[in-house]
């Protein structure tokens, strides 16, 4: 294990502690139209929901941080974006989405309080969510460019994580429904294990999906029909541990097709919070340790 209490450099090693926020009178109140909520947002479900999601993190061991309730943003439970741990240290973000900006500083008191180092911040007109990076080993961190994720959003990702020997690879992501909509490089895989990825291959970009064939990754294929359904979210999965994963219901195929690549699935409903907020099971977490237990 771990001499540190913070520390994160994989997407499948078993997770040991993780910082969550729960949904609070912000989300509840929120103003659909202005944080581009869907029609199935649901104040008085979402609770009982992500009680169903917590209850499987913790039946996995899993050591629960809560952080303090942002009283500024709606999407505050989606503690993925605002910040990336790394293994020295967490990397402050810069939201492409303006009206996340205070989950950046909240971000920073919340690893103030944890004597957890902030070793870094992308600064300026540089924008970087975490969402759009993905631990591919130790030393690779991948980085989807997009409408959240700018070039100088890389380009200081690049140089901070240089500092750790780690290469930060950038991807072009696809237009798909526009600058509204939220589509990470998350948003088009998730990690099941190191040799395991559940992909939307239609909108993975070649040179990602080349990189994972090299590195002897099997795809699998998520519906697309589930895909459009979910907005996403089929494949937008929490990995516990290699083939450990947490999902929303509802996708039956998806989940029958990790199933039936030898992956133990549980779920809980995103109805009323996860499709209509654009968030699923990975977004509603902040990962602060992963080890790989001797």
């Amino acid at each position: 294990m771990s001499v540190n209490n913070y520390g994160v450099s994989s997407m499948v090693a078993p997770l040991q502690r993780v910082a969550l926020h729960a949904p609070g009178s912000t989300l509840q109140n929120a103003d659909v139209h202005q944080w581009h909520y869907g029609q199935s947002f649901n104040p008085k479900e979402l609770g009982k929901d992500y009680q169903k999601f917590v209850s499987h993190i913790e039946q996995a061991g899993v050591e629960v941080l809560w952080m303090a309730e942002n009283t500024e943003s709606a999407d505050a439970v989606f503690t993925y974006d605002a910040s990336l741990m790394t293994p020295k240290g967490a990397i402050l973000m810069n939201p492409g989405k303006t009206l996340r900006m205070s989950e950046v500083e909240a971000h920073r008191v919340f690893y103030q309080s944890m004597n957890i180092p902030v070793i870094g911040q992308v600064t300026g007109k540089a924008k970087c969510e975490a969402g759009d990076t993905l631990w591919l080993d130790d030393q690779t961190l991948l980085v989807g460019r997009g409408y959240r994720t700018n070039d100088a959003g890389i380009a200081q990702m690049q140089t901070m994580l240089g500092d750790q020997g780690v290469n930060v690879l950038a991807f072009d992501l696809p237009c798909y429904q526009g600058e509204q909509a939220c589509l990470h490089l998350m948003s088009l895989i998730s990690l099941l294990a190191d040799d395991l990825a559940l992909v939307h291959k239609t909108l993975l970009p070649v040179a990602l999906a080349q990189l994972l064939s090299t590195r002897g990754v099997e795809l699998l294929e998520a519906p697309a029909d589930e895909f459009e359904a979910s907005g996403g979210l089929n494949l937008n999965v929490l990995t516990l541990a290699p083939r450990h994963v947490v999902a929303i219901d509802g996708c039956d195929k998806t989940l029958l097709l990790m199933r039936s690549a030898g992956c133990e699935v549980v779920t809980f409903s995103g109805e009323s919070l996860c499709i209509p907020c654009e968030g699923g099971p990975t977004c509603m977490t902040r990962p602060v340790l992963r080890s790989i237990k001797k």
